[in-house]
């Protein structure tokens, strides 16, 4: 780990007017401190933001959540609203990492957590995303947990979060703060896929701060869960997982949300999927093609070809549950 500077912060102003292009906000640390470690990430400062005013849950003016970027995970996954409104993402939130992880994460450090590829996390290998143009040592290596959808000939990450699956699939808004005032970015819009330019993860600009995140209301009717596909029973990243928000009336699904997670190099939401549910009656023959659409785009290689049955299966099971007495 390099030196770096330290600044603690109690407002937000404060907090975007000292940030710098080679610094980074700090508040649970559990990803960044990580990385500092490793030497994949080296700040020339920090700036502490866990005395910042964002650490609600709130009912939003249009029936909707607000959720202070400093929310913990464990405190958002038990919070009544989360889990009586928004089971998607509780259930997502408790598949996570482990309860003392979970009781340090923050609601905007797990929208920014970086992946857990080796490759990336070891500076003896080349890495597009850590270094542009050193090479992506994933694609011929060892890339069983990698992805399938939204990869590039330079970069085969996958995103690790399982809270922002089911952001995804809710629509979720990111709000967020510089130095120019605040803007609010759908989260269909925050991440990027690699492309060319692997080392862009989202929109944010240097010294951007996240400071809360709303959640829209659901319409009477409609029915969330959240499934995750792994190795172990707990403290394991996924290797298929899928949050399903449907609203269902008299047996058909007038509404689909689908967002498939340890599969994209994103939080993968799947229009495709969407579109085969709307307007059709609930059936295991329509679950089964709107995985299929799902997964059509897919680009599996020698180590993860599995992960498109297992996604597939992953996103049936779940439209059985989220459906089930519908």
């Amino acid at each position: 780990m390099q030196a770096f500077g330290y600044t603690k912060v109690e407002a937000v102003p404060a907090a975007v007017n000292a940030a710098s292009a080679d610094s980074k906000f700090i508040a649970g640390g559990t990803t960044l401190v990580d990385l500092m470690k490793l030497n994949v990430e080296a700040p020339t400062a920090l700036v502490d933001i866990n005395g910042l005013p964002l650490n609600q849950v709130e009912k939003d003016g249009d029936g909707g959540l607000r959720i202070g970027a400093l929310v913990r995970n464990s405190d958002l996954a038990h919070h009544p609203l989360v889990a009586e409104r928004y089971a998607v993402l509780s259930q997502a939130l408790l598949s996570g990492a482990s309860p003392q992880l979970r009781n340090m994460a923050t609601t905007g450090g797990n929208l920014l957590q970086r992946t857990r590829c080796y490759y990336f996390r070891d500076t003896n290998y080349a890495c597009n995303k850590r270094k542009p143009g050193s090479g992506c040592a994933a694609i011929d290596g060892f890339n069983r947990m990698h992805a399938i959808l939204g990869t590039s000939e330079h970069c085969i990450a996958t995103h690790p979060s399982d809270m922002c699956v089911a952001m995804m699939a809710l629509e979720a808004t990111i709000h967020i703060q510089g130095r120019t005032g605040a803007r609010a970015v759908p989260i269909s819009e925050f991440y990027f896929v690699p492309g060319n330019t692997p080392q862009r993860e989202n929109v944010l600009a240097p010294g951007e701060l996240i400071t809360h995140v709303t959640l829209p209301p659901l319409a009477a009717g409609t029915r969330s869960h959240y499934l995750k596909r792994r190795d172990r029973a707990s403290y394991e990243f996924a290797l298929a997982s899928a949050a399903v928000v449907v609203q269902v009336n008299a047996g058909h699904i007038a509404r689909a949300r689908i967002a498939l997670g340890g599969v994209g190099t994103r939080p993968w939401r799947s229009i495709e999927a969407e579109r085969a549910l709307e307007k059709e009656a609930v059936s295991e023959k329509l679950f089964h093609a709107a995985a299929e659409a799902a997964l059509r785009g897919a680009r599996p290689l020698h180590d993860n070809a599995f992960k498109v049955e297992l996604a597939k299966r992953t996103l049936v099971r779940v439209l059985k549950l989220a459906t089930s007495n519908a």
